[in-house]
């Protein structure tokens, strides 16, 4: 059955309705990433700008020891004593030169073929990478450099680890240190921007032993590199980039958790959409069969009175066949009648009788119950009624067999006597000469009770178990079919049920079921 038009109009709109919520969540869980990506990415610019501090503390005329900047990075790694980065979430971090090449790092190798990295940086599945310039760097018509440069001095070797703590006051002397001295390598000295190969006060090329007496500068275990090798070697330990490869574990738990809750809110939209759409089906379901309803109660009226109506009918009609049935009878008992006229009174006679039962049958079947209940003894009324059928039980030599429990039950004793001996006599109808019947009564619950009348005769077909409780129904030839529509009517008067059940091995069984017990 297809649902009616204001019913598919309800449902469209609740199925509108759940797809607006599952978009607006979808918009809501996009903007909850977003924002999470913009969180770690500003992390990621503040731990840039802090580190760029840090260098540019350190640095000392332009130039920072590597052996003093790898703690550091590595401490921002690691974490542990850091407020600004958590545990684990800093992966590696790397300081790059002009040409994109690796000059210290810390960490986790960095992969560095993925330099064209967009400026929201790239996205792996585990780890985020971002690169960013190393603070006061600025951009040039030639390129990206930086100014004033910062240069990464590579450490000394081991035999300068153990200096004076005063040999810096000699190392930043103009003058050369005289012989005898040991070498200087104050970490303040290392770092000067002289030494980050400036042509102020780079000696010009070519120079050779007379860049000393101007004031050569350099760290003591790089005055002996070519000035060739010492300006390449400046050069490509120039800081200009900071790659950091943070770990994406917070970023996927806040994005997952979202995502889930997301998730619930939809199934919740889904099952309260559902849940109205079946309520409202439910109403408009009731409705309409409060329509069928009054509907049926105006048939039902109207029914009543044409029930009415006919039952007076078939009532005036007595009479005038009463009146014919007598005429016949005279006719046929008349002096000087013919056989031929007293065969055919006869057959007047049978006829009127047959249509006087039917309209017997027709007024009782429409006449209202009014059931008047009283205590009653189910084999007492059984047995009665069996007495009452007991010419036709010899004329057939039937065996009529009652069992059970003597119960008392409520009931309208002249009903349930009718109800009786309808089913009795449509037992007696159904089976051949010498057939048994046997009337069963017994408990099926604490106070309720059940009554079966079985026989052995042909049986009920099953598809006609149904059928023949309705009126005028009847696989009898000289039956009326009005006699078990009757006693469902007295069964659903007094709140039973009745049902027409096989018999084993042949026959049928009618079962009352729900009689109520009595004390």
């Amino acid at each position: 059955m297809k649902p009616s038009r204001p019913n598919a109009l309800v449902y469209g709109l609740l199925l509108l309705a759940w797809v607006l919520v599952v978009g607006w969540q979808a918009e809501e869980h996009l903007r909850v990433e977003d924002a999470a990506r913009t969180d770690l990415r500003n992390r990621s610019q503040v731990m840039a700008k802090t580190l760029s501090a840090v260098i540019r503390a350190m640095r000392f005329r332009g130039g920072v020891l590597q052996q003093r900047l790898e703690p550091v990075l590595n401490e921002l790694v690691d974490g542990s004593t850091n407020q600004l980065v958590k545990p684990s979430e800093l992966i590696s971090v790397a300081l790059l030169n002009t040409t994109n090449g690796l000059v210290v790092s810390a960490g986790e190798p960095v992969d560095l073929s993925r330099m064209e990295i967009p400026e929201d940086g790239y996205w792996g599945p585990q780890v985020v990478t971002f690169v960013t310039a190393i603070e006061g760097a600025r951009v040039t018509p030639d390129g990206v450099t930086n100014s004033p440069a910062t240069v990464v001095i590579p450490g000394p070797p081991p035999d300068y680890t153990n200096l004076p703590r005063d040999f810096g006051k000699s190392f930043l002397r103009r003058e050369p240190p005289t012989e005898g001295e040991l070498p200087p390598l104050p970490p303040e000295a290392a770092l000067t921007n002289d030494l980050a190969g400036r042509d102020t006060n780079l000696p010009p090329p070519g120079a050779g032993p007379s860049s000393r007496s101007r004031g050569d500068h350099r760290p003591p275990w790089l005055r002996g590199m070519d000035e060739k090798d010492f300006r390449a070697l400046i050069q490509t330990h120039e800081l200009h980039g900071l790659v950091l490869a943070m770990s994406t574990e917070k970023y996927r738990a806040i994005v997952g958790g979202d995502l889930w809750l997301r998730y619930i809110i939809d199934f919740f939209a889904g099952v309260t959409a559902l849940g109205v759409g079946l309520a409202w089906r439910s109403i408009s379901k009731t409705s309409e069969l409060q329509i069928q309803l009054v509907r049926a109660s105006e048939l039902n009226s109207h029914l009543r009175e044409m029930n009415l109506a006919a039952a007076g009918l078939a009532h005036e009609t007595r009479n005038p066949l009463n009146i014919i049935r007598g005429m016949a009878q005279m006719l046929a008992k008349a002096p000087g009648s013919t056989p031929g006229v007293q065969e055919k009174s006869r057959a007047i006679v049978n006829e009127t009788d047959k249509v006087t039962a039917q309209l017997n049958e027709f007024i009782n079947y429409s006449r209202p119950r009014e059931v008047r209940r009283a205590r009653i003894l189910l084999n007492s009324a059984i047995s009665e009624v069996v007495r009452t059928l007991g010419f036709d039980i010899e004329e057939k030599k039937l065996t009529v067999e009652t069992a059970g429990d003597s119960l008392a039950i409520e009931a309208d004793e002249q009903l349930l006597r009718q109800v009786l001996f309808n089913l009795l006599m449509n037992a007696v109808q159904a089976v051949g000469p010498g057939g048994r019947i046997k009337v069963v009564t017994r408990k099926s619950g604490a106070s309720e009770a059940v009554l079966e009348i079985r026989d052995d005769g042909p049986g009920v077909p099953l598809e006609n178990r149904q059928e023949i409780f309705k009126p005028y129904f009847t696989t009898n030839q000289k039956g009326t079919g009005l006699g078990l529509a009757v006693v469902q009517q007295i069964v659903l008067a007094h709140g039973w049920e009745i049902a027409c059940l096989p018999n084993e091995p042949r026959g049928a069984v009618f079962r009352i079921y729900h009689l109520k017990l009595l004390a």
